[in-house]
């Protein structure tokens, strides 16, 4: 071999040892900063099987476009979205889904729009029984704004994954309408389909706030496109206050859910791996869960039975919690006297459960909402100006009073 054919070789051997040196090291680096990136939910609902009277009207979500509008909690340039087909029994196909900033509901401003990827593909399906994330995309979401989410459907699932009490109204329109900003002549519905959690990349301050309950964590009783359950008054209220701007809120309650068994969707117990301990950057947990399985008692003699009931499963949270380092605070069960749940043996049950709440230092902290929403001390009716006309379920102002009596020392 001549001198100068092997100093070629050399050199070339030389410069692909040096490249795939670099290459390997831009795939750690990659995979060094994904680690290292603090993921945090700031916006997420409860998954359920959607009832025959919440599904979506016609002309229905197959081949069709549904824009979705969302509340976000906390601010972030990067973010991926999180969608269900959990309760289908069939595959469900996004054909393309897209973000962006909402100028007046169902109207986006098309400026902003960002078309998401699964695996690098406009088009992805959704296996039965499965959920997916897109890919990480970059955006300027604000804390706090309104995003909407525009999916175009190929065929869906008969049985659809969502979230019936949204309490925030949805659009669907014929065919590929991802580029129509108006939406004019939109079908409306008051129901979110196949979304289910939006994350963002947020600094090593960020952290959230799940709260876990039943339709008085949904927001039974709060306005539609108000924005304004308990939960949302909480959120403004860190976001506003410099020691706590960095803390998101993830509102993870059905309507009508119980605890251990029976009511709406999956029971709390059945449901908390995954809406609460799956979530990205979770350090508390708040949990505001029981009447309906004390409303469910028939038998007085039953009432002490299903406290202890309650008062066990709260203690599988809390270790489970526990065990991820997060902290739970355990809120008080609200008055209901005079409410179709009234009756004796069901204020024992309460009394059981609320007593042990409060005094069994189970949990890291109390958030007293009986003693905040009572008519007076003593009693055990929910104030008048503070209830939905059903003694049970808050109204607008009883939601903010549910917001506003939270110490926010609870989350610096």
């Amino acid at each position: 071999m001549k001198k100068e054919h092997f100093k070629w070789m050399l050199f070339v051997h030389l410069f692909f040892l040096v490249l795939g040196c670099q290459s390997n090291q831009s795939l750690v680096m990659a995979q060094d900063k994904s680690k290292t990136e603090n993921w945090v939910g700031t916006w997420a609902c409860a998954q359920m099987l959607v009832e025959p009277n919440n599904m979506p009207p016609a002309p229905g979500l197959s081949e069709n476009t549904l824009r979705q509008i969302i509340r976000v909690s906390i601010g972030g340039k990067r973010m991926r979205l999180r969608f269900s087909n959990i309760f289908s029994d069939q595959p469900t196909v996004l054909k393309s889904v897209s973000v962006a900033n909402v100028v007046n509901a169902p109207i986006v401003d098309l400026k902003t729009q960002k078309e998401l990827r699964f695996n690098g593909k406009r088009e992805t399906t959704i296996s039965p029984e499965q959920e997916i994330y897109s890919d990480t995309f970059d955006f300027d979401l604000q804390s706090g704004q309104l995003l909407a989410i525009t999916i175009h459907y190929g065929n869906t699932s008969q049985k659809i994954s969502g979230h019936p009490g949204s309490r925030t109204t949805s659009y669907i329109l014929e065919g590929d309408q991802i580029q129509n900003a108006a939406f004019d002549g939109a079908i409306k519905t008051d129901h979110w389909y196949s979304i289910m959690g939006l994350d963002v990349v947020a600094d090593k301050y960020a952290a959230n706030i799940v709260c876990l309950g039943n339709s008085i964590t949904d927001g039974r009783g709060s306005g539609t496109n108000k924005q304004n359950r308990w939960t949302d008054i909480l959120s403004a209220r860190l976001s506003a206050n410099k020691k706590t701007e960095k803390k998101g809120v993830l509102n993870l309650g059905i309507g009508g859910n119980c605890v251990v068994k029976g009511g709406l969707g999956p029971t709390a117990l059945n449901r908390f791996n995954r809406d609460v301990l799956s979530q990205k950057g979770t350090k508390w947990l708040v949990i505001l869960e029981g009447i309906n399985d004390i409303g469910g008692i028939k038998n007085p003699e039953d009432a002490p039975i299903k406290a202890q009931e309650l008062i066990e499963a709260y203690k599988v949270m809390i270790n489970k919690a526990h065990a991820k380092g997060i902290k739970v605070y355990g809120c008080t069960i609200l008055p209901f006297a005079k409410s179709f749940y009234d009756a004796p043996h069901k204020q024992e049950a309460r009394d059981i459960v609320n007593t042990w709440i409060r005094n069994s230092k189970a949990f890291d902290a109390v958030i007293d909402f009986d003693k905040a929403m009572v008519s007076e001390e003593g009693s055990k009716t929910i104030s008048s100006s503070l209830h939905d006309g059903d003694f049970l379920h808050p109204n607008e102002a009883g939601y903010v009073k549910m917001g506003e009596a939270i110490n926010l020392d609870l989350f610096k």
